[in-house]
């Protein structure tokens, strides 16, 4: 059902466009992005490896199919042409995430959850998928709650809004056991302590993501008890090539990936061609449970192993055009956006988070809704918060 409302989104975005262009007009803030021409050029040159896979074209074409829903990013600005329409699906958007938060409390206190589809909902609270990822999503929740407040017209809904962030950083740093929404939840609470800083003192604001994260080393059992996990398994991997971990393996992961690389620089192995490049890699020396594994869990290395280094450098330059473009507008949608750039990039060093579906499709949504605020309220006359500093 979700991949078949995909498609009808497509197509409706094509229409969208199209129609327009043949009355001889267009969506002139749409047409001040930099992402989209970036991106269709990232995805036509991942398409492009189609020619040399060495994969079968079925499975090809799936990661190939993965790696398009980067599209719904410009469909959803083309789809929300005011500042209203934004806000309304932002809103939508967000209390489909409080429900995933509540949900996930709900849990903890051990209050049954019948909709709780997730195989280990009731050992980590995670609600429909796993840890790793509802610990992303719900950091990067608290970021868009806390800096969007001002959107809301009542002092209660403003004071509700802060509630929800710090449920959602309580859940991330004192629940849940992932280590990569531990690093977005610092980034989170680090850029909004720095934006409260004044002018004068923002130079010193570059040692606060290291303040924060020793504060909650010292307050978050679950937090140092993983940093810990990470430095053991790391220390393992380099003195015996120890794979049964979880550190472990995405050091074996990235290790095979760098060898991919390496071997095919400028073309890779094609669309799809990771799993099969690791296990001939990886043969009689690894971990056997792993060699069903997808992706190498690090966005920038899955690019590369499947087209070459010029595919991360576009997948760079992408990242980079998706951040210019989310500094168009008023400074509270700036500053969202800016945050969940944040927590995209970070979880995309651990994990190939765009590749995966859930937790991919979740950051395109969130980016796409605060990319179409941040466009709407720079070109919408709409009095409203405060520009962009």
């Amino acid at each position: 059902m979700i991949s078949i409302t995909k498609v009808l989104v497509v197509v409706s975005a094509l229409g969208l466009v199209l129609a327009p262009a043949l009355r001889g007009s267009r969506d002139a803030a749409a047409a001040r992005l930099r992402s989209p021409p970036v991106m269709l050029a990232a995805l036509a040159f991942l398409a492009l490896s189609l020619i040399w896979t060495t994969v079968p074209s079925s499975e090809a074409l799936g990661a190939l199919g993965k790696h398009a829903k980067l599209l719904l990013i410009p469909i959803l600005v083309l789809f929300l042409r005011t500042r209203r329409e934004a806000l309304t699906a932002l809103a939508w958007f967000v209390g489909a995430q409080v429900f995933l938060l509540l949900s996930s409390w709900l849990l903890v206190l051990d209050v049954p959850v019948p909709w709780a589809t997730a195989d280990t909902a009731l050992i980590d609270h995670a609600v429909f998928t796993n840890y790793l990822g509802q610990s992303i999503m719900t950091a990067t929740l608290a970021g868009i709650c806390w800096h969007l407040r001002s959107y809301l017209p009542h002092p209660w809904m403003r004071q509700a809004a802060i509630a929800v962030s710090l449920l959602a950083l309580a859940s991330t740093l004192f629940v849940m056991p992932g280590r990569t929404g531990h690093l977005v939840a610092i980034a989170v609470v680090s850029l909004a302590l720095l934006w409260l800083l004044p002018r004068r003192l923002r130079l010193a604001g570059v040692l606060m993501p290291v303040a924060v994260a020793a504060l909650l080393l010292v307050t978050s059992e679950p937090m140092r008890y993983r940093a810990g996990l990470v430095v053991d398994e790391s220390m393992a991997f380099a003195a015996r090539a120890e794979t049964r971990s979880s550190s472990g393996e995405r050091l074996n992961f990235w290790h095979r990936s760098v060898q991919a690389i390496s071997e095919r620089p400028w073309t890779g192995f094609g669309l799809g061609s990771f799993n099969q490049q690791y296990k001939r890699l990886d043969a009689g020396r690894g971990n056997p449970t792993t060699f069903g594994v997808r992706n190498p869990h690090q966005e920038f290395l899955l690019w590369g192993v499947e087209a070459g280094i010029g595919a991360m450098l576009l997948l760079c330059a992408l990242l980079y055009c998706l951040y210019r473009d989310m500094c168009l507008g008023e400074r509270p949608a700036v500053r969202a956006g800016v945050s969940a750039m944040a927590a995209l990039l970070i979880s995309c060093m651990f994990n190939s988070i765009l590749f995966d579906a859930a937790i991919g499709d979740f950051f395109c949504v969130a980016i796409g809704l605060l990319m179409a605020l941040s466009l709407r309220t720079a070109s919408d006359p709409v009095q409203a918060p405060g520009r962009a500093a």
